[in-house]
């Protein structure tokens, strides 16, 4: 028996690291992704999409344009870096075992959930939970 069950260990464990390929590759894909995009919206900003709209601003409405192109960029870009923190996040997880638990409450994510946000770090249940407190929260802010 001894050695049904480490057949039947060798098989899921053989099982568990294909799973961690497959997500450590669509992870490592997602991130080279956002930074070829972060990359060129850098690449534009500094090169001359952005002066096009500086040398062309005559007033201020057009100054305005320019100011809210430029804050549209920075929120683009700022967003990629938390997406890259969200990755780099998993991945770490991914090597120490962890990943797929969910931070707050420690089950499992289930795996619908993980194929459409594979750096999810909470199940959906929790996730529900904390968008309901923030919203309360910013409802409580305007009052």
């Amino acid at each position: 028996m001894d050695k049904d069950n480490e057949a039947v260990n060798s098989t899921d464990s053989e099982a568990a690291n294909e799973r961690a390929k497959g997500i450590r590759k669509v992870l490592i894909q997602e991130r080279q992704i956002i930074l070829k995009e972060a990359k060129t919206e850098i690449g534009n900003f500094v090169k001359g999409d952005e002066k096009q709209l500086v040398e062309a601003a005559l007033d201020d409405g057009d100054w305005s344009v320019v100011d809210v192109n430029e804050d549209i960029i920075l929120q683009k870009l700022h967003h990629h870096k938390l997406k890259l923190n969200k990755i780099d996040e998993a991945l770490r997880k991914l090597n120490e075992g962890s990943y797929g638990i969910c931070d707050d409450c420690g089950i499992e994510i289930s795996d619908a959930r993980l194929k459409v946000l594979p750096f999810a770090v909470h199940c959906v249940e929790c996730k529900e939970k904390r968008e309901k407190i923030e919203q309360v929260e910013k409802e409580q802010s305007f009052q």
